[in-house]
């Protein structure tokens, strides 16, 4: 699944993908930096750390399928903490000024964080 797109404003990309005009503001929306990639190629508006799940549910997840509801459930509890709202509310004024593509570098999207933050950021609005 390479992209997520409800015509919200809102997109979904794999950081690898080259970028597109119709992508608005890029931001990389996981905690590591992703391999093989310069920082140059990405070609990013931000890098948005704290939006990401912690490293420690990051690998207790490990990107099994089987874990994914559990995964989603602890991921958004992270989100309604403290130190991850002024990272929500940067994504939703970037959305709220034109496109906003969020990447991540995880090779099976539908499975990775990026759905659940997208869920969050549209309940925001």
């Amino acid at each position: 699944m390479g992209e997520i797109s409800k015509n919200d404003g809102f997109r979904v990309r794999r950081v690898y993908d080259p970028p597109e005009p119709a992508d608005g503001a890029r931001v990389l929306v996981d905690r590591l930096w992703p391999r093989g990639l310069a920082k140059a190629d990405a070609r990013l508006t931000d890098w948005c750390k704290d939006a990401a799940p912690s490293t420690e549910l990051r690998r207790w997840y490990a990107h099994r399928p089987e874990r994914f509801t559990e995964f989603a459930e602890r991921y958004r509890v992270e989100l309604d903490r403290d130190a991850a709202q002024p990272a929500l509310v940067q994504l939703r004024d970037l959305a709220a000024s034109g496109p906003l593509t969020l990447l991540t570098a995880t090779k099976d999207v539908a499975y990775s964080h990026v759905p659940v933050l997208l869920g969050v950021l549209r309940e925001m609005s």
